[in-house]
């Protein structure tokens, strides 16, 4: 018999969310489930109830009917204890519930012998895992909601300007920890035209900072920072030392800080102190993301725009909320690529199966009893080292292996070997040989120069192997169409070799060329 899925309002003050959106209502009637949603749940988000009817979906009057009839119920908040009254025994929750944080609510669903997914919890290290992500799809949204708050509260543009009446600077925006919310602020911060800068106790991910237009800040100490699912460790005290340091240099120049670091189930790590606010200049702006676990900046107000110091500091706890149609929508994406999993045979019936390591993952209450934290994943093993690339490098010398460049008398030495060589063959080998060898000679030269002469930009392993293929076409059709050396002209090869020759010869210089300029105004596009 197929489930029905029932999707209630957010309780929760100020949340605007909803867990699903009629687009994802009508794939999950299509998956076989029946689906019903509170009157009034999606209003907030701008989601109608009638465009719930037009999906498939019934609209219940209230959150006690829903909850009754529904045996699977989607959220987005954890549910609060008078939620927890109103389930069905026995049914089936998924949304967000952080299980290490809410030991009393995980009790109350134990007692109702509930089965909970708690999406907070997906392991993320799995590849195939990403599509359920609502913790990176929240981020995203967050991370540029940020900035919007930023550039509202500041009072200047973010680009730079020169107008008559005057020249305008950039703004200086400092992200705090590039993880997916910190390099969605990054992407939106250099996208407005500011000049962004980024730090990350993850070396890795300096790279992903600089592609999205910022500048990477590296502290001055050497350590790993990578943690476990993708996030940051607690770092040691030298290396926070060094990072205070870098912080507070940065504080002075910049007009922005958007701070992102935070570590699941332990307080946001205090990175901006009282004494590197006051250094701020005075309008400057500090958004806090961390401000829930009780924020990076000693000064956050979880909730509240405070200003202090003359410095605004913005502790909203809801950034993804104020985005409520998008982050709604993607949350809604996330589930239904869940149930895609737990329902594979699309008879409207879940199938929670313990040994499906992203599954196993997610469920942190299995028909009442406790399941989580899940066992250690298992991982597959990183690739062995070939048995020679622990090898000790060659002495250098100008031996074998040696990575000294040619001294100039064995560069001397060498062309003259090559030129008695190419003096032999033109003495000795047959004619017919020396044509060829001289065509061959000429590619290779010409294919060498077009490939050593391409943009940087445009240097890919399909443009050079096309570029030697076109230039040796090119040289081949050249000699059949001009007389062979010291032949007549009434040597020419016939009319249908000719025409031949000068077709392949115009098909090849509109493969190049037509090549580089088609490359040349793609990459434009994505140029400022």
């Amino acid at each position: 018999m197929a489930l029905m899925i029932g999707i209630p309002k957010e309780t929760a003050a100020g949340e605007k969310r909803v867990a699903s959106v009629p687009e994802a209502v009508e794939k999950l009637v299509k998956l076989g489930f029946a689906v019903a949603v509170e009157g009034g749940a999606g209003d907030a988000a701008n989601f109608a109830d009638d465009t719930y009817r037009a999906a498939g979906a019934e609209v219940l009057p209230t959150a006690a009917a829903l909850w009754a009839k529904a045996d699977i119920v989607f959220k987005v908040r954890p549910p609060s204890a008078a939620e927890v009254a109103l389930m069905r025994e026995g049914g089936t929750l998924i949304g967000f519930v952080w299980p290490a944080q809410n030991p009393e609510l995980m009790q109350q669903l134990a007692a109702k012998k509930a089965t909970v997914l708690a999406i907070d919890a997906l392991p993320r290290q799995l590849s195939r895992a990403q599509k359920m992500d609502a913790l990176t799809s929240m981020a995203g949204v967050s991370g540029y909601r940020a900035v919007v708050e930023a550039a509202n509260a500041f009072g200047r543009f973010f680009n730079g300007q020169i107008t008559a009446a005057g020249k305008i600077p950039p703004a200086k925006v400092f992200i705090a920890g590039a993880g997916v919310a910190g390099l969605a602020a990054i992407g939106t911060a250099a996208n407005l035209g500011a000049i962004v800068r980024a730090n990350d106790t993850r070396a890795e991910v300096a790279d992903q900072v600089v592609s999205l237009g910022g500048e990477f800040v590296k502290v001055d100490y050497e350590e790993e920072g990578s943690g476990g699912g993708g996030y940051a460790k607690v770092m040691s005290e030298g290396f926070q030392a060094a990072q205070r340091e870098m912080y507070a240099k940065q504080a002075r120049e910049v007009d922005i800080i958007i701070t992102t670091a935070l570590i699941p189930g332990k307080p946001a790590p205090k990175l901006i102190s009282a004494e590197m606010v006051k250094t701020m200049k005075p309008g400057s702006v500090i958004v806090d993301m961390a401000a829930e676990q009780g924020g990076n900046c000693e000064l956050t107000e979880p909730n509240q725009a405070v200003v202090r110091h003359g410095v605004t500091i913005i502790g909203y706890t809801d950034l993804a909320s104020r985005l409520a149609r998008q982050s709604s929508t993607l949350y809604a994406n996330n589930l239904l690529r869940l149930t895609e999993e737990l329902c594979k045979t699309k008879d409207g019936v879940v199938n929670v199966n313990m040994e499906d390591d992203a599954i196993r993952g997610l469920t942190v209450i299995k028909d009442g009893t406790v399941t989580w934290p899940p066992p250690p994943l298992k991982l597959p093993a990183p690739p062995s080292k070939p048995a020679g690339a622990a090898a000790a490098p060659a002495p250098k010398g100008h031996g074998h292996g040696s990575s000294e460049p040619m001294s100039a008398q064995s560069l001397a030495t060498v062309f003259a070997v090559g030129a008695l060589a190419l003096l032999g063959v033109g003495f000795y080998a047959p004619a017919s040989f020396l044509s060829h060898f001289t065509v061959f000679v000429l590619a290779c030269f010409i294919g060498y120069m077009v490939i050593w002469n391409v943009t940087p930009s445009l240097h890919t392993p399909l443009m050079s192997v096309t570029n030697a293929i076109s230039s040796i076409i090119a040289i081949g059709a050249l000699i059949q169409i001009a007389p062979p050396l010291g032949g007549a002209t009434g040597d020419r090869p016939n009319g249908l070799i000719l025409g031949m020759a000068v077709v392949a010869l115009v098909l090849t210089a509109v493969n190049m060329f037509g090549g580089f300029a088609v490359t040349r105004r793609m990459l434009a596009m994505f140029r400022k």
